[in-house]
């Protein structure tokens, strides 16, 4: 699934297309993804000035001067091409700008999202009203106070959306990691003085994995093609057996349904 680096990747692909640009034409080619499209989509969109692009958590935002904003989620195998030779059957949404150019929403499994939401109503838009801080607004006494009190790990505690957005499975990982932070430590448990480790290390790999254009696992690619290869950089995701720089080996569990790679070394 992308997650918050892909995501942000994205926008700013999207962002040298759009940002400034009328949209002409748009075309939905089905009247669903995981949910149906708004009705009005192409009477609200069409013939809009784009004024600019955003993201909250994991998804991507086209705001209009109509007072629109067109939320996207990439679900599963979502990504957005840049000027497609041609379309096919899993381009479910097209877009064309006054100077030519063309976007197709490529969502193969359908689990991603189209919503149409008033740019002033966005903060309590339901998706968006339980949503956690952003990582990169995040301080350690601000995590420590949203973790006081819960015994589920840390690892899953990160995971949920309401107490940190945007973060996913691949980057809790490898911070984690950096953090010296066993996946299965109650979250409540874990010290400032370790908080004060793992908020630098959370920050620290989102911008290194947007610098890369992200991770390239499965479906993902930026809107120019590109395959990110934030993924030749991991020190644990995806690494079970392979020695960790300390010289343990790094382990796979299962938390929540969802594969957790670490170092039982020195994570603690």
């Amino acid at each position: 699934m992308p997650e918050l680096p892909e995501v942000e990747t994205t926008v700013r692909g999207l962002a040298h297309v759009l940002q400034g640009r009328r949209i002409a034409r748009i075309e939905a080619r089905r009247p669903d993804l995981r949910r149906s499209l708004p009705v009005d989509l192409g009477q609200r969109l069409t013939g809009a000035r784009v004024t600019g692009l955003a993201r909250r958590a994991k998804y991507g935002l086209i705001e209009t001067d109509r007072g629109d904003t067109l939320v996207f989620h990439l679900g599963m195998s979502g990504h957005w091409r840049i000027d497609p030779d041609e379309t096919g059957k899993h381009d479910h949404f097209l877009i064309e700008t006054d100077d030519g150019r063309r976007l197709a929403l490529n969502d193969a499994r359908r689990f991603g999202s189209l919503d149409l939401v008033r740019t002033d109503e966005l903060e309590h838009w339901r998706p968006f009203e339980v949503l956690g801080p952003e990582p990169f607004d995040l301080d350690a006494s601000m995590l420590k106070k949203r973790l006081a009190g819960r015994s589920a790990a840390i690892k899953l505690l990160l995971l949920d959306q309401r107490i940190v957005a945007g973060l996913g499975n691949i980057y809790v990982c490898e911070a984690l990691y950096r953090a010296g932070i066993h996946p299965r430590r109650s979250g409540g448990s874990v010290s400032l003085a370790r908080l004060e480790r793992l908020v630098p290390a959370i920050r620290g790999v989102l911008d290194e994995a947007i610098a890369a254009g992200g991770s390239s696992l499965r479906d993902f690619a930026s809107p120019n093609g590109e395959l990110g290869y934030f993924s030749k950089s991991f020190s644990v995701y995806d690494r079970e057996g392979h020695p960790c720089a300390c010289g343990g080996t790094v382990k796979r569990i299962v938390q929540g349904g969802r594969s957790t790679f670490y170092c039982p070394a020195c994570q603690r």
